[in-house]
Protein backbone atom coordinates (compact mmCIF):
# COMPACT_ATOMS: atom_id res chain seq x y z
CA UNK A 1 0.00 0.00 0.00
CA UNK A 2 1.13 3.44 -0.92
CA UNK A 3 1.43 6.42 1.45
CA UNK A 4 0.41 9.74 0.18
CA UNK A 5 1.14 13.01 2.51
CA UNK A 6 -1.04 15.83 2.29
CA UNK A 7 0.60 19.50 1.80
CA UNK A 8 -1.09 19.99 5.91
CA UNK A 9 0.95 16.64 6.55
CA UNK A 10 4.31 17.68 5.40
CA UNK A 11 3.73 21.51 6.43
CA UNK A 12 3.15 19.51 10.05
CA UNK A 13 6.68 17.73 9.88
CA UNK A 14 8.66 20.42 8.54
CA UNK A 15 7.06 22.54 11.29
CA UNK A 16 8.32 20.10 13.70
CA UNK A 17 11.58 19.96 12.57
CA UNK A 18 11.54 23.69 12.60
CA UNK A 19 10.80 24.01 16.28
CA UNK A 20 13.45 21.53 17.01
CA UNK A 21 16.13 23.20 14.70
CA UNK A 22 15.36 26.00 16.79
CA UNK A 23 15.37 24.90 20.46
CA UNK A 24 16.51 21.23 20.38
CA UNK A 25 18.72 20.91 17.76
CA UNK A 26 20.25 17.40 19.04
CA UNK A 27 17.00 16.48 18.66
CA UNK A 28 16.24 17.42 14.78
CA UNK A 29 17.34 14.00 13.31
CA UNK A 30 16.83 11.62 15.02
CA UNK A 31 13.28 13.14 15.62
CA UNK A 32 12.21 13.59 12.45
CA UNK A 33 13.15 10.11 11.02
CA UNK A 34 11.34 8.30 14.08
CA UNK A 35 8.19 10.15 12.88
CA UNK A 36 9.01 9.52 9.11
CA UNK A 37 9.97 5.58 9.73
CA UNK A 38 6.93 4.85 12.72
CA UNK A 39 4.83 6.71 9.73
CA UNK A 40 5.92 4.52 6.87
CA UNK A 41 5.48 1.24 9.09
CA UNK A 42 1.82 1.70 8.97
CA UNK A 43 2.07 0.83 5.15
CA UNK A 44 2.34 -2.74 6.97
CA UNK A 45 -0.18 -2.77 9.55
CA UNK A 46 -2.76 0.37 8.81
CA UNK A 47 -5.14 -0.53 11.22
CA UNK A 48 -3.16 -0.56 14.42
CA UNK A 49 -4.16 3.11 15.06
CA UNK A 50 -7.19 3.69 16.75
CA UNK A 51 -10.42 5.49 15.60
CA UNK A 52 -9.44 8.87 15.14
CA UNK A 53 -11.61 12.17 16.18
CA UNK A 54 -12.78 12.79 12.99
CA UNK A 55 -15.30 10.12 10.79
CA UNK A 56 -13.13 8.18 8.53
CA UNK A 57 -9.84 8.75 10.43
CA UNK A 58 -7.08 6.88 12.59
CA UNK A 59 -4.73 7.71 14.54
CA UNK A 60 -1.32 6.13 15.50
CA UNK A 61 0.73 7.53 18.50
CA UNK A 62 4.64 7.72 17.52
CA UNK A 63 6.15 5.42 19.47
CA UNK A 64 8.58 7.00 22.38
CA UNK A 65 7.67 10.49 21.32
CA UNK A 66 4.35 12.93 22.09
CA UNK A 67 3.27 13.00 18.43
CA UNK A 68 0.16 11.48 17.13
CA UNK A 69 -0.07 10.88 13.35
CA UNK A 70 -3.78 11.30 11.78
CA UNK A 71 -4.34 9.32 8.56
CA UNK A 72 -7.25 7.72 6.27
CA UNK A 73 -7.06 4.76 4.42
CA UNK A 74 -8.05 4.46 1.04
CA UNK A 75 -8.31 1.76 -0.80
CA UNK A 76 -5.22 2.43 -2.58
CA UNK A 77 -3.18 4.46 -0.15
CA UNK A 78 -2.81 5.31 2.97
CA UNK A 79 -3.43 9.01 3.43
CA UNK A 80 -1.20 11.15 6.10
CA UNK A 81 -3.83 13.75 6.95
CA UNK A 82 -1.65 15.45 10.03
CA UNK A 83 1.31 15.35 12.67
CA UNK A 84 -0.11 16.70 15.67
CA UNK A 85 1.98 17.26 19.30
CA UNK A 86 -0.01 15.40 21.67
CA UNK A 87 -0.67 18.42 24.25
CA UNK A 88 -1.43 20.53 20.66
CA UNK A 89 -5.18 21.77 21.02
CA UNK A 90 -6.61 20.18 18.33
CA UNK A 91 -9.83 22.41 18.31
Amino acid sequence: MRLRWTPAAADDLEAIADYLRRNFPSFLQSTIQAIYHAIVSLKTMPYRGRSGREEDTREFVIPDLPYIAVYRIKADAIEILHIYHGAQDRT
